[in-house]
């Protein structure tokens, strides 16, 4: 219950500080361009706070933090007085109104590109992307890509970290080849491989990019040594103790982590019987591993307990830190590398190319708010950044209900010289509603099926 209310509420941070960036992107413009705003409301529905500026623009916080709104005097939506004519949204030059809708969204990006200097001000330990296993017959292994290489570029994209890699790689769903530049193992000799992604199939839902591909990331050794316990779980109640050596199970010497991983998987609610060494003896115990059912309703055993895990080489440490100048810079190509990666997979939404489900909504959204915010505050700007480009992005596509809706009929007025009819304009946003409406269904009922 702690875990859903912790989501929900920073789902909630996380939607009214962007949905408000957005509606300052509309309120700034407007007022330079000389458009009277009369309310700035975050949040839909009863007002729960409201205060009327010196400005005479009345400031409301709703009920429903599902969106928020800026409401211009509009001749079209109330009677105007002729004093106030000039003021009106509607009677604004076509390259004033146009900058007003396109505030928002453009916003969002600039939003993103602070968040990303923030992040790189306080710094963001990560790692090198060096491979440390590929799969035989894989599309990697194939290309000739092997153990021991540091991934450097991908299609141009320069990579430091395996986030970078993760995103520059999903942009390329849909494509028939990705060209990689790794450099050859303990070397900085640099050398080009080119992937054929023909037959490549990767489904976000079951498996991550990189081992669809056949790689995987280079991490330190994982010893047999048992270095954390679950209270009450089936470990503890089979007498399992902390810094114990698994030795054997079912009378079969273990040499890896995966044996263990397997062999409790694959019994659940059986009784197993292990050999651990502690202290210099050897101990024999019984282990049942408790059940789990997973989400496509296999039964998997379960122990309760994880491996001590070998210490990184200092050499594969890094920290992305910049100076204020730097990281201007860097922001700014992180949240261009966002903006690209989005659009080409909205693209390849509509192509086809990306299944419609893995459109998520806003439970994956707070699920992820959440996560986020327990690494803390770096993780949950980055995660407001991306979150923030893909608003940014959603707002511009060609949907009558959505800032690019109106810029389209901007863009046609532009070539007509003349207004789009109310009566067309009124079809659009009937249509762009229903289809608006379509997507969130299907993303809801995505979001239901993760769970």
């Amino acid at each position: 219950m702690m875990g859903i209310l912790w989501n929900l509420g920073a789902f909630l941070l996380a939607l009214g500080i962007l949905i408000a960036v957005h509606e300052f992107g509309h309120f700034w413009v407007a007022r330079r361009c000389g458009v009277f705003v009369e309310r700035f409301s975050i949040g839909f529905g009863k007002a729960l706070w409201r205060k009327v500026g010196k400005d005479g623009t009345e400031y409301t916080l709703a009920m429903i933090p599902l969106g928020g709104y800026v409401k211009m005097l509009d001749e079209r939506v109330d009677d105007v007085p002729e004093e106030k004519k000039n003021q009106a949204f509607n009677n604004k030059a076509l390259w004033q109104r146009s900058a007003i809708v396109a505030a928002g969204p453009f916003a969002n990006f600039l939003f993103a590109v602070f968040a990303y200097w923030v992040v790189y001000l306080i710094g963001v330990p990560a790692v090198r992307p060096v491979i440390g296993d590929i799969a035989p017959q894989s599309i990697a292994a194939e290309a000739g890509i092997s153990n021991g290489m540091e991934l450097k570029s991908i299609s141009g994209i320069q990579i430091a970290d395996w986030e970078s890699v993760n995103m520059a790689m999903i942009s390329h769903i849909g494509d028939e080849e990705m060209v990689v530049t790794v450099t050859e193992p303990d070397t900085e000799y640099e050398v080009q491989r080119i992937l054929d992604l023909t037959n490549w199939s990767f489904d976000p839902d079951e498996e991550r990019v990189l081992t669809s591909l056949g790689i995987a990331p280079y991490s330190p050794a994982i010893t047999l040594v048992i270095s954390q316990l679950v209270d009450d779980g089936a470990a503890i109640a089979a007498g399992l103790r902390l810094n114990d050596e698994i030795v054997a199970i079912n009378a079969t010497p273990v040499t890896e982590w995966q044996q263990v991983v397997d062999a409790i998987r694959s019994h659940p609610s059986q009784a197993l019987g292990m050999e651990v060494l502690r202290e210099g003896e050897m101990v024999l115990l019984t282990l049942t591993p408790e059940s789990k059912t997973q989400r496509d309703g296999d039964v998997i055993g379960y122990a309760g307990f994880a491996p001590k895990v070998e210490p990184w080489p200092e050499s594969y440490r890094i920290n992305l830190q910049y100076g204020p100048v730097e990281a201007v810079g860097k922001a700014a190509e992180k949240t261009w590398q966002l903006v690209t990666l989005t659009f080409d997979m909205v693209t390849k939404l509509v192509t086809g190319d990306v299944a419609i489900k893995n459109l998520s909504g806003p439970i994956s959204i707070a699920k992820g708010a959440g996560m986020t915010a327990d690494y803390g505050v770096v993780y949950f700007l980055g995660f407001l950044a991306l979150i923030s480009v893909n608003l940014g992005i959603v707002n511009l596509l060609p949907l009558p209900v959505l800032d690019g809706g109106h810029l389209m009929f901007f863009a046609i007025e532009a070539v007509t010289r003349r207004p789009v009819s109310e009566r067309v304009q009124d079809i659009g946003y009937r249509v762009g509603s229903a289809i608006l409406v379509a997507l969130m269904a299907v993303a809801l009922f995505n979001d239901f099926t993760r769970l």
